[in-house]
């Protein structure tokens, strides 16, 4: 397989001699997982673009501390170019920014959420599952660190896992698009250090309680293989 990721951020200074950046945290979730993608990172907050998209079988489009509803050019830019690769037939995947900005440039509603941040390891539910997903448990345990939310899915999106706090956690349409509000690339040293990062912001309580479910075991790998599925589905 041969993926485009499309990256969205540069991280806080003092985390990039750690983790680099967020394409090359999907390129340790694919190799832990035991998945063979080759992968080339595409620095779009930059203006960076494949010259050859079509020579991706797709494209992922990662995190960002950005709104996905913002008039930034950037921002516009990626919408536009994600509106085209969807019409060229291209599949497209999207995780937390990346999840909000597809469906936002495919016709659903992103906007900041009502119950504030969502942070820590949560539970979500399986929904409407596609044939090419082979899941046997109802839910999936995953880090989240979002301010904003789907509030809308797109007119021909399917709703794919939820939870109380995020009703559109994560959705696809047909084998085009998949996307997913929570992290399945995110370690838990790295989501600690942001929620450090963030915990005036986030707010005490909530913090706090956060950082007690980083003691729960998160299922990332499975997100991997079920990208994978994805991907490698007519």
């Amino acid at each position: 397989m041969k993926l485009a990721i499309l990256q969205t951020d540069i991280l806080h200074p003092e985390f990039l001699a750690q983790y680099h950046g967020y394409g090359v945290m999907f390129q340790r979730m694919f190799a832990e997982a035991g998945i063979a993608v080759h992968s080339d990172i595409f620095s779009v907050i930059e203006g960076i673009y494949p010259d050859a998209p079509e020579q991706y079988d797709a494209m992922l489009i990662t995190g960002s501390k950005a709104d996905a509803f913002s008039d930034e050019p950037w921002i516009i830019q990626l919408k536009q170019y994600l509106q085209q690769r969807f019409a060229q037939g291209q599949k497209l995947l999207g995780i937390c920014f990346g999840h909000q900005l597809l469906a936002h440039s495919l016709g659903g509603v992103v906007q900041r959420a009502a119950q504030g941040w969502g942070v820590g390891i949560m539970d979500y539910h399986w929904c409407e599952l596609p044939t090419w997903a082979a899941i046997e448990q109802p839910r999936v345990s995953l880090i989240c660190s979002h301010r904003d939310q789907v509030v809308t899915l797109p007119a021909e999106a399917k709703l794919l896992a939820k939870n109380d706090f995020c009703p559109n956690a994560a959705f696809y349409i047909d084998s085009r698009v998949l996307a997913f509000q929570p992290h399945p690339e995110f370690t838990k040293p790295y989501a600690e250090a942001l929620l450090r990062k963030r915990w005036q912001d986030i707010g005490e309580d909530k913090a706090a309680t956060a950082l007690v479910s980083y003691q729960a075991e998160h299922q990332g790998q499975q997100i991997a293989q079920l990208m994978a599925s994805f991907i490698r589905a007519k």
